[in-house]
């Protein structure tokens, strides 16, 4: 409708100001060019009259076609630009370029917000299909050895008390995903707290370190603790049961993946005058480094297999990254396929 009517708006004003010059023209040319001879006056009139016509359309269609863009991206323009920022009649003729910079802009981002959310809705699929895929296999364990029971072994008191510490196992096991899917929710969602106190880091990691020394044993891997050799007390200001978790989680991970009489080491070293920095060293069979930029998303396993087997959550480095970087520190990874990994973040010193 609006093309339609800008055809016929502009056609008429065109004729009616062929019409109007050519009129004016002739009297024009009567009155001041009254000695020409028969053939010079056409000629002049047509080369007047053709600059006259020209310059007419020239400014007329470019207005009619401002007129036609503004009224085109006037409603784009006010809706994607702050409020109070109106498109004018005048932005096209003093700002043309500036709106034009503007949407390529607008289409740039709108571009990169699209690939962005197609990245997201990747991620969410993946993230879905993990979570139905932890879930399912306690669940699967625990209907498998109750379905048993039910069916007759019940009967066999060593056969049901076994089949029911299983099943408890699955248990827990679904219980542990539960519970740090929950904690990763409240991280992301800023409902968690951080609870600040002064605690000496030293005495916090041999409580870590006596918790681990069973299952390091069973995994025949050393522990080592490595201490600053001017103290025996190291005070740092942070939340101590959050920081157990992350260290306790780095442990575990390195002893998951160690090699039989390696060595899983927790070295304490300063940034700054500030910052100490805690690593959690090990000789196992290190990381790819493809597998890096992932390593802290949620459920992301570099063996698949390999850690089902283990058990665990699959949420351990995404807990850790989140409670460090609720302490608004840094989280750092190093790793060689084949060598060995080191897992280390920062902490604020006291006194």
């Amino acid at each position: 409708m609006i093309k339609l009517f800008l055809r016929f708006r502009t056609s008429f004003f065109i004729t009616l100001f062929i019409c109007l010059s050519g009129v004016t023209l002739v009297i024009a040319l009567n009155y001041y060019f009254k000695d020409l001879t028969y053939f010079d006056y056409p000629l002049t009139a047509i080369v007047i009259g053709f600059i006259l016509f020209f310059f007419f359309c020239v400014s007329f269609i470019q207005y009619q076609i401002e007129r036609y863009i503004l009224l085109k991206v006037k409603v784009l323009y006010d809706e994607f630009y702050t409020e109070g920022s109106s498109l004018s009649k005048n932005l096209l003729k003093k700002d043309a370029q500036s709106l034009t910079r503007s949407i390529q802009n607008f289409a740039k981002e709108s571009k990169l917000e699209i690939e962005l959310l197609k990245v997201k809705d990747n991620y969410r699929k993946e993230f879905i299909g993990n979570v139905a895929h932890e879930l399912k296999t306690p669940l699967f364990t625990v209907e498998s050895y109750i379905l048993t029971l039910l069916e007759g072994a019940a009967d066999d008191e060593d056969i049901r008390i076994k089949y029911l510490q299983k099943a408890a196992q699955s248990i827990d096991r679904l219980n542990h995903i539960v519970n740090d899917l929950d904690l990763i929710t409240k991280f992301e969602a800023g409902i968690t707290s951080i609870e600040i106190e002064r605690f000496d880091l030293i005495v916090l990691i041999d409580e870590v370190l006596g918790l681990m020394e069973i299952r390091a044993k069973e995994r025949k891997i050393e522990l080592v603790f490595e201490k600053p050799s001017d103290s025996d007390t190291l005070w740092v200001k942070a939340d101590r049961k959050r920081i157990s978790q992350v260290i306790t989680n780095l442990i575990v991970n390195s002893l998951k993946y160690g090699v039989v009489g390696g060595t899983s080491e927790i070295v304490i070293g300063f940034l700054n005058k500030q910052k100490i920095l805690v690593r959690v060293i090990d000789n196992g069979s290190g990381i790819e480094e493809k597998h890096i930029p992932r390593l802290f998303e949620r459920f992301y396993r570099i063996d698949k297999a390999r850690n089902r087997d283990e058990g665990g959550s699959g949420l351990g480095l995404a807990i850790v990254k989140h409670i460090i970087e609720a302490h608004q520190e840094k989280i750092y990874v190093q790793s060689t396929f084949g060598v060995g990994s080191e897992f280390s973040f920062s902490l604020p010193k006291t006194k």
